[in-house]
């Protein structure tokens, strides 16, 4: 895995944390700006999902194994979209801490994909 790539997914997954903790706080749902701001995380959890992958493919190996490694892959690139589509849902306040949370299960479902690639 490249390290400055899980970086930047997790400081991008922290700023939309604060940024629609932020529309929370302010009694607001997420709007289409906050919606870009999820596309950008999820293009960088879809580039982390191929360079995985990829990183397998070559023979690469995850000290913990092949199959969790993947798992949290798609768990990481499905976390972003899933609160997007469920602040959809919820077009209150409520919504936009729904994507703070999905977020910040991002930031920490990265920090397990590290420990699960460099163990």
């Amino acid at each position: 895995m490249l390290d400055a790539l899980t970086i930047a997914v997790s400081a991008a997954a922290l700023a939309l944390a604060a940024w629609c903790g932020f529309a929370a706080y302010r009694d607001q749902p997420t709007k289409d700006w906050h919606f870009i701001g999820m596309a950008v995380v999820t293009v960088l959890a879809l580039a982390q999902l191929v360079t995985g992958i990829v990183q397998l493919a070559r023979g690469g190996e995850a000290d913990e194994g092949s199959v969790i490694f993947v798992a949290y892959l798609l768990g990481a690139f499905a976390a972003i979209p899933a609160a997007g589509f469920l602040s959809l849902t919820e077009r209150t306040r409520w919504g936009s801490v729904t994507v703070a949370a999905g977020a910040v299960v991002l930031a920490v479902l990265e920090v397990r994909l590290y420990d699960i690639w460099k163990a």
